[in-house]
């Protein structure tokens, strides 16, 4: 049970001393932990995103609508097509 204790207080101060250091690091010396996806799911995101903004705004019929939805679905960007 002690053992236990211990080992979680050291595992706390470690993520304490980490986030200590990463936020008096430098902003350039920052980097993410984890390597970021080479921009294409992000891309199909902010390219759905701006799908719904010109659907709800009416920039779009429904038929291009659901086209372009289709090629996001298919993991294609949407071809900049038709409006109206």
């Amino acid at each position: 049970m002690i053992t236990a204790a211990a080992v979680l207080q050291l595992l706390i101060l470690a993520g304490a001393l980490y986030d200590t250091g990463r936020l008096l690091a430098s902003p350039g010396a920052r980097r993410p932990i984890w390597p970021r996806p080479r921009h294409g799911r992000a891309a199909l995101e902010a390219a759905e995103r701006q799908l719904v903004e010109q659907r709800l705004r009416g920039r779009i019929d429904a038929a291009a609508y659901r086209e372009r939805m289709r090629s996001l679905a298919d993991g294609r960007r949407p071809r900049a097509g038709r409006r109206g």
